[in-house]
C-alpha cells in the first residue's frame, strides 16, 4: 500500500476508524484529568464520585474499542495495516484498564491519603496521554512524520521519568511504611499507575510503526 494511498484513505473521508480512535483518545484525556481530581481532593466522599466517573469513563472505553473491532471485521478496506488497527486499539484500551484499576484499589483499599508520587504519576499519565491525542489526530495527515516523530519521543521521556518517579516512590515506601499490608497496597496502586505510562509509550511505539511503514 503507497503511502499516497494511505493518505487518501485515513483522510477526513474516512467515517468509520479516525473519528473512533479520535473518540478513544478524548475519553482517555477525560479520564486522566478525572484521575487527578481524584488524587488531588482531600475529601473522601468527593473522591468517591470521581473515582465512579473514571469507571463509567472505562465501560465507554471499551465500547468505543468493540465499535473499532466491530469495523475492523466489517470493512474490506482499511486506512493502514489491520493488525496495526487492532493493536492500536487494544493499547488504548490497556491505558484505560490500568487508570481505572488504579481507581479501583484506591477506592477498594480504602486508600486514606494519595501520596505524592501518586499525584506525579497521574500528572504525567496525563501528560502522556495528551501527547498521544497529538499523535493519533497526526494520522489524519501523515504528511508530517517528522511532527508523530517528536511526540513519540516525547512520550518516550514522559515513560522515563514515570519509571523514576516510581522507583523513589517504593524506595521510600520500603523505608517509612511499618505496615506490610499498606505497603503492598500503595505499591500496587504505584505499580499500576506506572504501568498506565507503560503502556502510553506502546502505543506510541504504534504509531510509529505506522508511520515508518506509510513514509
Amino acid at each position: 500500500m503507497k503511502f499516497d494511498y494511505i493518505i487518501q484513505l485515513f483522510s477526513p473521508k474516512d467515517k468509520k476508524f479516525f473519528p473512533l480512535f479520535e473518540k478513544a483518545a478524548e475519553n482517555l484525556l477525560d479520564v486522566s484529568k478525572i484521575l487527578i481530581k481524584a488524587l488531588e481532593c482531600k475529601d473522601r466522599d468527593e473522591r468517591e464520585e470521581y473515582l465512579k466517573e473514571i469507571s463509567n469513563l472505562e465501560e465507554k472505553g471499551d465500547q468505543i474499542t468493540h465499535s473499532i473491532y466491530f469495523e475492523l471485521s466489517s470493512s474490506f478496506i482499511t486506512p493502514f495495516d489491520r493488525e496495526d488497527i487492532h493493536n492500536l486499539a487494544s493499547v488504548v484500551d490497556d491505558i484505560l484498564d490500568f487508570i481505572n484499576s488504579s481507581a479501583k484499589k484506591i477506592q477498594l483499599y480504602n486508600l486514606k491519603q494519595p501520596s505524592k508520587e501518586m499525584l506525579q504519576l497521574s500528572k504525567l499519565i496525563l501528560e502522556g496521554n495528551e501527547q498521544l491525542f497529538q499523535g493519533i489526530m497526526a494520522l489524519k495527515d501523515l504528511k508530517h512524520v517528522n511532527k508523530v516523530k517528536e511526540i513519540c519521543v516525547r512520550i518516550n521521556s514522559i515513560e522515563n521519568f514515570a519509571d523514576d518517579v516510581f522507583d523513589s516512590a517504593v524506595a521510600r515506601l520500603f523505608e517509612e511504611e511499618k505496615d506490610a499490608i499498606e505497603l503492598i497496597r500503595v505499591k500496587e496502586i504505584l505499580q499500576n499507575l506506572e504501568t498506565a505510562t507503560d503502556k502510553c509509550e506502546d502505543a506510541a511505539n504504534v504509531i510509529e510503526s505506522i508511520i515508518v511503514k506509510y513514509s
